[in-house]
Protein backbone atom coordinates (compact mmCIF):
# COMPACT_ATOMS: atom_id res chain seq x y z
CA UNK A 1 0.00 0.00 0.00
CA UNK A 2 1.28 3.44 -0.92
CA UNK A 3 2.38 5.75 1.87
CA UNK A 4 1.33 9.34 1.28
CA UNK A 5 2.29 12.54 3.09
CA UNK A 6 -0.38 15.27 2.98
CA UNK A 7 0.20 18.92 3.79
CA UNK A 8 -1.11 22.37 2.84
CA UNK A 9 -0.78 26.07 3.65
CA UNK A 10 -4.38 26.70 4.78
CA UNK A 11 -3.84 24.86 8.06
CA UNK A 12 -4.45 21.39 9.40
CA UNK A 13 -8.18 21.96 9.97
CA UNK A 14 -8.88 23.36 6.48
CA UNK A 15 -11.76 21.97 4.41
CA UNK A 16 -9.47 21.49 1.42
CA UNK A 17 -7.14 19.20 3.31
CA UNK A 18 -10.10 17.14 4.53
CA UNK A 19 -11.28 16.85 0.91
CA UNK A 20 -7.82 15.73 -0.19
CA UNK A 21 -7.85 13.00 2.46
CA UNK A 22 -11.11 11.60 1.07
CA UNK A 23 -9.81 11.75 -2.51
CA UNK A 24 -6.95 9.29 -2.24
CA UNK A 25 -6.30 5.72 -1.24
CA UNK A 26 -3.31 4.58 0.72
CA UNK A 27 -1.64 4.86 4.10
CA UNK A 28 -2.07 8.56 4.82
CA UNK A 29 0.02 10.76 7.11
CA UNK A 30 -0.70 14.44 7.66
CA UNK A 31 1.81 17.13 8.62
CA UNK A 32 0.28 20.55 8.15
CA UNK A 33 0.68 24.02 9.68
CA UNK A 34 -1.27 24.57 12.89
CA UNK A 35 -2.75 27.76 11.38
CA UNK A 36 -3.10 29.35 7.97
CA UNK A 37 0.24 30.11 6.32
CA UNK A 38 -0.97 31.17 2.87
CA UNK A 39 1.38 33.00 0.50
CA UNK A 40 4.46 32.28 2.59
CA UNK A 41 6.37 30.91 -0.40
CA UNK A 42 9.37 28.69 0.29
CA UNK A 43 9.94 30.09 3.76
CA UNK A 44 11.69 27.80 6.23
CA UNK A 45 12.36 27.94 9.98
CA UNK A 46 16.05 27.63 10.82
CA UNK A 47 16.70 29.92 13.80
CA UNK A 48 13.76 29.09 16.04
CA UNK A 49 12.59 25.79 17.47
CA UNK A 50 9.63 24.20 15.68
CA UNK A 51 6.85 23.06 18.00
CA UNK A 52 4.61 20.19 16.89
CA UNK A 53 1.28 19.06 18.29
CA UNK A 54 0.43 15.42 17.68
CA UNK A 55 -3.27 14.86 17.06
CA UNK A 56 -2.60 11.11 16.77
CA UNK A 57 0.10 8.81 15.41
CA UNK A 58 -0.43 9.86 11.79
CA UNK A 59 -1.60 13.46 12.12
CA UNK A 60 0.62 16.31 13.31
CA UNK A 61 0.07 20.07 13.50
CA UNK A 62 3.35 21.91 12.91
CA UNK A 63 3.96 25.41 14.26
CA UNK A 64 5.82 26.33 11.11
CA UNK A 65 5.55 26.65 7.35
CA UNK A 66 4.44 24.10 4.73
CA UNK A 67 8.09 23.55 3.80
CA UNK A 68 8.91 22.93 7.46
CA UNK A 69 6.19 20.27 7.47
CA UNK A 70 7.71 18.47 4.49
CA UNK A 71 11.24 18.69 5.83
CA UNK A 72 10.24 17.32 9.23
CA UNK A 73 8.32 14.43 7.67
CA UNK A 74 10.95 13.48 5.08
CA UNK A 75 14.17 14.27 6.93
CA UNK A 76 13.32 15.06 10.54
CA UNK A 77 11.86 11.76 11.70
CA UNK A 78 8.43 13.23 12.39
CA UNK A 79 6.85 9.85 11.57
CA UNK A 80 9.77 7.67 12.48
CA UNK A 81 11.25 5.68 9.61
CA UNK A 82 8.24 5.89 7.29
CA UNK A 83 9.30 6.29 3.65
CA UNK A 84 6.73 8.16 1.58
CA UNK A 85 5.83 7.28 -1.99
CA UNK A 86 4.11 10.60 -2.73
CA UNK A 87 3.73 14.04 -1.18
CA UNK A 88 0.42 15.80 -1.90
CA UNK A 89 -0.23 19.41 -0.96
CA UNK A 90 -3.64 21.12 -0.85
CA UNK A 91 -6.38 21.34 -1.79
CA UNK A 92 -5.71 25.08 -1.59
CA UNK A 93 -8.77 27.31 -1.31
CA UNK A 94 -7.95 29.57 -4.25
CA UNK A 95 -5.95 29.16 -7.43
CA UNK A 96 -2.17 28.89 -7.67
CA UNK A 97 -1.71 29.63 -11.35
CA UNK A 98 1.21 30.96 -13.35
CA UNK A 99 3.54 33.12 -11.31
CA UNK A 100 1.58 32.23 -8.15
CA UNK A 101 3.95 29.27 -7.80
CA UNK A 102 6.64 31.61 -6.45
CA UNK A 103 4.56 32.90 -3.53
CA UNK A 104 2.36 29.88 -2.79
CA UNK A 105 3.05 27.84 0.33
CA UNK A 106 0.99 25.02 -1.18
CA UNK A 107 3.28 24.80 -4.21
CA UNK A 108 6.41 25.32 -2.12
CA UNK A 109 5.60 22.18 -0.14
CA UNK A 110 5.49 20.14 -3.36
CA UNK A 111 8.69 21.81 -4.58
CA UNK A 112 10.49 20.93 -1.35
CA UNK A 113 9.37 17.32 -1.66
CA UNK A 114 10.80 17.24 -5.18
CA UNK A 115 14.07 18.73 -3.95
CA UNK A 116 14.22 15.92 -1.39
CA UNK A 117 13.62 13.30 -4.08
CA UNK A 118 9.90 12.52 -3.68
CA UNK A 119 7.25 12.75 -6.39
CA UNK A 120 4.83 15.50 -5.45
CA UNK A 121 1.70 17.32 -6.56
CA UNK A 122 0.25 20.66 -5.43
CA UNK A 123 -3.55 20.85 -5.76
CA UNK A 124 -5.43 24.16 -5.74
CA UNK A 125 -8.99 25.20 -6.51
CA UNK A 126 -9.75 28.46 -8.30
CA UNK A 127 -12.64 30.19 -6.57
CA UNK A 128 -15.00 32.66 -8.14
CA UNK A 129 -15.84 35.57 -5.84
CA UNK A 130 -18.90 34.97 -3.71
CA UNK A 131 -19.31 31.32 -4.71
CA UNK A 132 -18.59 28.44 -2.32
CA UNK A 133 -16.39 25.54 -3.37
CA UNK A 134 -18.03 22.13 -3.75
CA UNK A 135 -15.43 20.14 -1.83
CA UNK A 136 -17.02 16.77 -2.64
CA UNK A 137 -16.68 17.51 -6.34
CA UNK A 138 -13.15 18.79 -5.79
CA UNK A 139 -12.21 15.51 -4.08
CA UNK A 140 -13.59 13.53 -7.01
CA UNK A 141 -11.59 15.60 -9.51
CA UNK A 142 -8.42 15.29 -7.45
CA UNK A 143 -8.82 11.52 -7.17
CA UNK A 144 -9.06 11.11 -10.94
CA UNK A 145 -6.19 13.49 -11.60
CA UNK A 146 -3.91 11.79 -9.10
CA UNK A 147 -4.64 8.41 -10.67
CA UNK A 148 -3.76 9.82 -14.09
CA UNK A 149 -0.49 11.39 -12.94
CA UNK A 150 0.60 8.21 -11.17
CA UNK A 151 0.52 6.43 -14.54
CA UNK A 152 2.87 8.93 -16.17
CA UNK A 153 6.63 8.73 -16.39
CA UNK A 154 8.20 11.59 -14.49
CA UNK A 155 11.83 12.60 -14.49
CA UNK A 156 13.30 13.25 -11.07
CA UNK A 157 13.71 16.91 -10.30
CA UNK A 158 10.26 18.42 -10.69
CA UNK A 159 6.71 18.36 -9.40
CA UNK A 160 3.15 18.79 -10.65
CA UNK A 161 0.94 21.81 -10.12
CA UNK A 162 -2.79 21.16 -10.57
CA UNK A 163 -5.49 23.83 -10.54
CA UNK A 164 -9.15 22.86 -10.44
CA UNK A 165 -11.67 25.19 -12.10
CA UNK A 166 -14.79 26.54 -10.49
CA UNK A 167 -17.64 24.59 -12.05
CA UNK A 168 -20.07 26.98 -13.71
CA UNK A 169 -23.22 24.83 -13.75
CA UNK A 170 -24.27 21.55 -12.06
CA UNK A 171 -23.42 18.62 -14.30
CA UNK A 172 -20.73 20.43 -16.31
CA UNK A 173 -18.11 18.09 -17.74
CA UNK A 174 -14.61 18.95 -16.53
CA UNK A 175 -11.72 18.17 -18.87
CA UNK A 176 -8.06 17.93 -17.87
CA UNK A 177 -5.50 19.84 -19.94
CA UNK A 178 -1.71 19.69 -19.83
CA UNK A 179 -0.40 23.24 -20.06
CA UNK A 180 2.40 25.61 -19.15
CA UNK A 181 2.20 28.14 -16.32
CA UNK A 182 1.29 31.63 -17.46
CA UNK A 183 4.23 34.06 -17.46
CA UNK A 184 2.19 37.26 -17.25
CA UNK A 185 2.58 39.26 -14.03
CA UNK A 186 -0.30 39.47 -11.62
CA UNK A 187 -2.38 42.65 -11.74
CA UNK A 188 -1.22 44.60 -8.71
CA UNK A 189 -3.07 47.45 -7.04
CA UNK A 190 -2.65 49.19 -3.73
CA UNK A 191 -4.92 51.54 -1.85
CA UNK A 192 -3.19 54.24 0.17
CA UNK A 193 -4.40 56.25 3.10
CA UNK A 194 -2.36 59.13 1.70
CA UNK A 195 0.16 58.97 4.52
CA UNK A 196 2.07 55.83 5.43
CA UNK A 197 -0.13 52.77 4.84
CA UNK A 198 -0.82 50.75 1.71
CA UNK A 199 -3.26 47.85 1.25
CA UNK A 200 -3.09 45.38 -1.61
CA UNK A 201 -6.35 45.38 -3.58
CA UNK A 202 -5.66 43.40 -6.76
CA UNK A 203 -8.47 41.40 -8.34
CA UNK A 204 -7.39 37.82 -9.07
CA UNK A 205 -9.91 37.23 -11.84
CA UNK A 206 -8.60 40.21 -13.84
CA UNK A 207 -5.32 38.49 -14.65
CA UNK A 208 -4.67 37.92 -18.35
CA UNK A 209 -3.76 34.40 -19.42
CA UNK A 210 -1.37 33.65 -22.25
CA UNK A 211 -2.92 31.49 -24.99
CA UNK A 212 -2.71 27.86 -23.92
CA UNK A 213 -1.55 28.68 -20.39
CA UNK A 214 -2.84 27.33 -17.10
CA UNK A 215 -4.65 30.61 -16.42
CA UNK A 216 -6.54 30.45 -19.72
CA UNK A 217 -7.54 26.80 -19.33
CA UNK A 218 -8.53 26.98 -15.65
CA UNK A 219 -10.57 30.16 -16.12
CA UNK A 220 -12.29 28.44 -19.07
CA UNK A 221 -13.38 25.52 -16.87
CA UNK A 222 -10.67 22.87 -17.32
CA UNK A 223 -8.34 21.23 -14.84
CA UNK A 224 -4.96 22.83 -15.54
CA UNK A 225 -2.12 20.33 -15.09
CA UNK A 226 1.44 21.69 -15.25
CA UNK A 227 4.77 19.96 -14.73
CA UNK A 228 7.19 22.32 -12.97
CA UNK A 229 10.88 21.45 -13.30
CA UNK A 230 13.25 22.55 -10.57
Amino acid sequence: MMKLLLTNDDGIDAAGLAALETAIRGEVYVAAPHRQRSECGHQVTTRDRIVVTRRNETRVAVHGTPVDCVRLALRGGLFGSVSFDWVLSGINEGGNLGVDVYISGTVAAAREAAILGRPAIAFSHYRRAGVDIDWALAAALVGGTFEDIQNRKMARGGHWNVNLPHRREPGDQVASVDCQPCRNPLPIRYQSDGRSEYQYSGIYAERVGEPGSDVEHCFAGSIAVSYIPL
